[in-house]
């Protein structure tokens, strides 16, 4: 199975998510730089964490509009998969792949730490390989992460499952005002009414190997692959 890799100007994760797909999982990976117009026949394309165009205007603005994009929402359309982490999830929620907005922490202050998170929904090609209820402990880098969207997009993605991981402060607690960056409902990842298209603020690709502290993020990895390749 083949990954690609958007590269835009300014992200900074796209080398430890080629690590997570080629290293850890054993998977064949191309990066795709922002200004390309062929997917060079990706399975699956994921938007990395970063600072695309120094995040002028807002987080993700102006990444929405690079040619490769257009390529990435038909991919998308067509059903296959696409994660967005971080600032990818920024870029997913500015291109209306997603609903909702990222906005500055409720802190106002970057932060970057290992966080827990519970497993919302575990019947998802993202997430498959986890259970539901489950803990994990993936890394946060971010100063733009708080999920918010309106109360009508909230409580439809709410009801339709559509939640993917919650931050918590401990086993079995979702408190939105524990979260690290305020995020609304304390929501750090969600997938699109299709479910082939996953938003998350934590970055799994650096957390594949427990010499790193958390080898929690490769169920992600794993979850595609099972999927894709079946």
């Amino acid at each position: 199975m083949k990954f690609g890799i958007v590269t835009f100007p300014g992200s900074n994760c796209d080398y430890d998510t080629y690590h997570a797909v080629v290293d850890a999982l054993g998977e064949e990976a191309t990066y795709l730089w922002h200004k390309e117009h062929d997917l060079r026949g990706s399975d699956v394309v994921i938007l990395p964490g970063g600072f695309s165009y120094g995040d002028y205007l807002r987080a993700g603005a102006i990444a929405r509009f690079s040619p490769i994009m257009r390529e990435v929402a038909a991919h998308a359309e067509r059903g296959a998969p696409v994660l967005a982490i971080c600032n990818g999830f920024q870029i997913a929620c500015e291109a209306g792949m997603l609903p909702g907005a990222l906005l500055r922490n409720a802190s106002l202050r970057f932060v970057c730490e290992a966080v827990r998170l519970r497993v919302e929904n575990a019947d998802t090609q993202f997430t498959n390989r986890y259970d539901r209820g489950q803990l994990v402990t993936v890394p946060i880098a971010h100063g733009d992460g708080r999920y918010t969207a309106d109360d009508e997009t909230l409580a439809r993605i709410e009801g339709e499952g559509r939640v993917v991981f919650r931050y918590v402060g401990g086993p079995g607690d979702a408190d939105e005002w524990w979260s690290p960056n305020g995020s609304m409902n304390a929501i750090a990842g969600i997938v699109n009414a299709a479910g082939n298209v996953l938003g998350m603020m934590p970055h799994p690709e650096r957390a594949v190997d427990d010499l790193l502290g958390s080898s929690d993020g490769m169920g992600i990895f794993e979850s595609i692959l099972s999927r894709v390749a079946a």
